[in-house]
């Protein structure tokens, strides 16, 4: 069977084999992480507007239970199926081993398009759904915490919190049961744009090595690199909008109903602003329209990011892929074939369960917020900013020189929220990525940062399964 055949599962088992091969764990082990564990599927009424009734087809797949609670987004979309929820389940449970958050990997789904229904009805069938993993065990601080993803967001996450709470009266930790929550509701600061500010920080610190660039026939550094952009949800838009600033030129974006292009650049914001008027990115002012948005993977560019949906980079296009870098924003954009071919071309991916970590990280210090019950920095800012100003002040009279009152805010300011979870988020990335490319630089054999990424992510599995016991 040619790889590109493969199912979104089966190319996840594909990519764990190569790298197992890289391991000495036994057998046994390794298929106890390799595999399923749990595999909630459900269907359930949903009563519309006219009387008329409809029947829900859901997911919940808990991929592994070597840590607990177990954690990973839920999707709406009518793409939705179980090898699809399975994957990224699977990829739920490589990626928090790699960044070091202790979870086990999970994801949900629910097979509609959600563009298609009222708030109203949206809200229905999450309450419903909640109810119904309440009912199976599937959902809890400590056993099993959803989160946004493709086609959900904060006011999803509301009615979920909202539900469970109602189920479990007295719980104080209830909050902690699913993370991404608006801010009013234990949610976290940073957490919208974690998943595009992750990616950004991970790639900005991979274009840093100049021995790898060099081989890539780039500089390194952000500034002036020609940037493509597939998706421009949540995570395209903002990975797009960190890069424009930081000095990267977006040459094109790419949505489900079209892409455009300028060599010169396309301004995000202007981008947003005419998709909000006109309903698409199309006939941008200055920009040129392709056929199909699928080109835009084509057009020429330094780095190439899918923040869209899983396969879109295959053996059919994979060819005529221009960039030197793919950033995998989204979850399994690249087919197994598709990667052969990349890499044979001495293209650099970047992977997914690596980059685009930064949603889950962010997650996770959400629920270390909810079960703590205090806001990060709320105790320790005002402490820090009377320090950092008596030291100002002892400078000033040292040196006979002041500062504006503007100056001296900007360098006394003590850490609030978002300041310390966009610090621990760049810490993470920066040191996830130093540890896949040690094992890419110093183990023989090793073909790709992806599979050194599965190697990092199955060793560390590995000891939890051990520490546990369960395999003496």
């Amino acid at each position: 069977m040619a790889k590109d055949k493969l199912s979104f599962f089966d190319t996840i088992l594909a990519f764990f084999d190569k790298a197992a091969a890289f391991t000495s764990h036994p057998k046994g082990l390794l298929d106890q992480i390799k595999y399923t564990n749990s595999i909630y599927k459900f269907k359930f009424p949903l009563k519309n507007d006219d009387g008329t009734y409809e029947i829900i087809e859901a997911f919940r797949v808990e991929h592994s239970h070597h840590k607990s609670p177990v954690k990973g987004g839920l999707r709406y979309s009518e793409m939705v199926n179980e090898d699809e929820v399975k994957a990224l389940a699977a990829l739920m449970t490589y990626k928090c081993a790699l960044v070091d958050v202790p979870f086990g990997g999970a994801k949900g789904g629910i097979k509609i398009e959600p563009r298609n229904y009222s708030p109203a009805q949206l809200e229905r069938i999450t309450r419903r759904y909640t109810a119904e993993l309440v009912k199976k065990n599937f959902i809890g601080p400590g056993i099993d915490v959803p989160a946004p993803d493709y086609g959900t967001s904060a006011r999803e996450m509301a009615w979920i919190v909202d539900t469970y709470s109602a189920l479990n009266p007295g719980q104080i930790d209830a909050a902690a049961c699913v993370t991404g929550k608006p801010i009013e509701q234990g949610g976290i600061r940073g957490r919208v744009e974690a998943t595009g500010n992750g990616v950004f920080y991970g790639l900005r610190h991979a274009l840093t090595y100049a021995d790898d660039m060099k081989r890539l026939g780039l500089t390194t550094g952000i500034k002036d690199k020609k940037i493509v952009i597939q998706g421009m949800g949540n995570v395209g838009y903002h990975v797009a909008k960190f890069f424009q600033k930081a000095g990267a030129v977006i040459t094109a974006i790419a949505e489900y109903d079209g892409a455009i292009c300028n060599p010169n650049g396309l301004d995000v914001d202007e981008v947003q602003k005419h998709r909000s008027e006109s309903g698409s990115i199309l006939n941008f002012p200055g920009a040129a329209n392709f056929e199909e948005s699928k080109q835009a993977l084509e057009y020429k560019c330094d780095i190439l990011v899918p923040a869209a949906l899983e396969r879109q980079i295959t053996e059919h296009n994979a060819p005529n892929i221009k960039a030197k870098i793919v950033a995998e924003a989204a979850n399994g954009p690249t087919t197994a074939r598709a990667a052969e071919i990349l890499k044979e071309r001495g293209v650099m991916i970047i992977p997914d369960m690596y980059l685009n970590a930064g949603g889950v990280t962010v997650s996770y210090f959400e629920w270390l917020k909810n079960l703590s019950h205090v806001r990060f920095g709320r105790i320790s800012k005002r402490f820090e900013e009377s320090s950092n100003k008596a030291i100002l002040e002892k400078v000033e009279q040292l040196t006979g020189k002041n500062l504006t009152a503007e100056e001296k805010r900007a360098i006394s300011h003590g850490a609030d929220e978002v300041d310390l979870v966009n610090s621990g988020l760049e810490e993470t990335m920066i040191n996830a990525y130093d540890s896949i490319r040690e094992i890419y630089m110093t183990t023989d054999g090793v073909p790709t940062l992806r599979v050194a990424a599965f190697i990092n992510a199955i060793n560390k599995i590995a000891v939890s399964y051990l520490q546990l016991g369960i395999f003496p």
